[in-house]
């Protein structure tokens, strides 16, 4: 699993890379929180292009950053989703609470 923070004209992409599952979900999890904390972004794009597996401790990841970044006044996107890891993001509802593009 691998993460890296991009900004770019005032907007900021989080990559991710790999798997997400419970094994390395809550890493990823601290990461991501650590720099939404600290750096409050108005908008935090994840791009899950690289992401090649993702069970429900994914889902988990993105309502728990959607939530927090919405507490810190910003919001959140889900951009690039392999087509099986979206069917399982709109399934989950997650549309409802971000936009995936």
């Amino acid at each position: 699993m691998g993460m890296e923070i991009i900004k770019d004209k005032g907007s900021t992409v989080a990559v991710l890379s790999g798997e997400i599952d419970h094994h390395n979900a809550k890493q990823l999890r601290a990461e991501l929180d650590r720099y939404i904390i600290t750096a409050q972004p108005p908008e935090l794009t994840i791009d899950l292009t690289g992401i090649t597996f993702m069970d429900s401790s994914g889902i988990g990841l993105i309502m728990g950053r959607s939530k927090l970044i919405k507490e810190c006044g910003g919001k959140l996107e889900v951009r690039s989703p392999q087509p099986y890891i979206r069917r399982v993001l709109k399934l989950a509802g997650i549309e409802r609470l971000v936009k995936i593009k």
